[in-house]
C-alpha cells in the first residue's frame, strides 16, 4: 500500500469514527474532526517521504480523507443507531409524558428520531459534502505547519581567495 493511500484510509477513519461516535461527535459542529482529519493526513503524507509535500497533494490527500471519511461515518452510524435507538426510544417517551413540553416539540423530536436509516443518509451526505471541503483546508493547513524543508542546498561558487589574501578584489 502506498503512503499516500494509507494517509488517506488512516484520515479517513479519524474524520468517520469520531463524527459518528454520538458524544464525541458534538466537537464536530465547527468540522473539527473533519479539519483535523486532513491535518492528520497531511501529517501522515510528509512522514512517508523524505522531500517536502506538495501543497496541491496535501489539499488532494486531505480532500480524498474527507469522501473517504463520508464512507466510514456511514458505517460506523449503523451499528451506533442500533444501539442509542433504545435510548432514542426511551427519551420519546419521557417527553410524551411530561405535560410542560410543547406538543410541537414532542413531534420534532418524533419525527427527528423516527428513522435511523434517514438520519444516517442526511449524514452521509452532509459529511461527503463537508468531508471534502473542510478536509481539503484541513490537508492545507498541515501541509502548512508539517511541510519539511528542502534538502540543504550545495553552497554557491564563490570566491576562494580574499582581498585580505591576495591583495586585490576577486574577479
Amino acid at each position: 500500500m502506498s503512503p499516500r493511500t494509507q494517509a488517506v484510509l488512516i484520515g479517513g477513519a479519524f474524520i468517520g469514527v469520531l463524527s459518528a461516535v454520538p458524544i464525541v461527535s458534538t466537537a464536530n459542529c465547527c468540522c473539527l474532526w473533519i479539519i483535523g482529519g486532513g491535518v492528520v493526513t497531511a501529517y501522515l503524507l510528509q512522514q512517508g517521504q523524505p522531500s517536502p509535500i506538495d501543497f496541491g497533494d496535501a489539499a488532494l490527500v486531505g480532500g480524498l480523507a474527507g469522501v473517504c471519511g463520508a464512507f466510514v461515518y456511514a458505517v460506523v452510524s449503523v451499528p451506533v443507531q442500533l444501539i442509542t435507538r433504545p435510548v432514542q426510544d426511551r427519551l420519546t417517551d419521557l417527553l410524551r409524558g411530561n405535560a410542560d413540553i410543547p406538543p410541537e416539540v414532542v413531534r420534532i423530536v418524533e419525527k427527528l428520531t423516527a428513522s435511523g436509516a434517514t438520519a444516517i443518509l442526511f449524514g452521509f451526505v452532509f459529511m461527503l459534502v463537508a468531508g471534502a471541503f473542510f478536509a481539503t483546508l484541513g490537508g492545507l493547513l498541515g501541509g502548512l505547519i508539517f511541510r519539511r524543508g528542502g534538502p540543504p542546498s550545495a553552497p554557491s561558487p564563490g570566491p576562494t581567495t580574499s582581498t585580505a589574501s591576495s591583495g586585490r578584489p576577486p574577479s
